[in-house]
């Protein structure tokens, strides 16, 4: 796998009950781990919050031992211009190179830029990064998200 782009992703199962959403941010605020981006989905009996912070390793195991299920995947992030057309360009090679996209999430970088995150396949990891990298997108490295 192309460690130099893979950004450490937690996702953590929650309950769908009031408070729960809060016990993950003051476990995180406590514990002085900073969340970068991230995506909540949610049904009727329980959602997946999806994470990016500043440090992995550190809030994977409070989240689990505060008896959180926490699980960690790796995702890649890229930035590209923060106009119409920016995400398409993206998923346009993915989709040319045969790659289904999991999920992705987005968030404004900063002055014209939007990073956008996207889980794929794992074995589809490194021809991901490729094609990427070929159509002349710029690839995040994790230090942008960690300390």
């Amino acid at each position: 796998m192309s460690k130099k782009y893979a950004v450490k992703q937690l996702s953590i199962f929650l309950e769908n009950r009031k408070g729960r959403l809060l016990e993950v941010t003051e476990a995180m605020e406590r514990a002085r781990v900073n969340i970068r981006a991230l995506a909540l989905a949610e049904s009727a009996e329980f959602g997946i919050l999806r994470l990016v912070v500043n440090n992995p390793e550190k809030a994977r195991s409070i989240l689990a031992s505060e008896g959180f299920t926490v699980k960690e995947q790796n995702v890649f992030a890229v930035e590209v211009p923060d106009t119409p057309g920016g995400f398409s360009s993206v998923v346009r090679i993915l989709h040319d190179n045969d790659i289904n996209v999991d999920y992705t999430y987005a968030f404004v970088g900063g002055g014209d830029k939007a990073v956008l995150i996207f889980k794929v396949p794992d074995r589809l990891f490194d021809v991901a990064i490729q094609a990427v990298e070929k159509g002349g997108i710029k690839l995040m490295e994790p230090m942008f998200f960690y300390d």
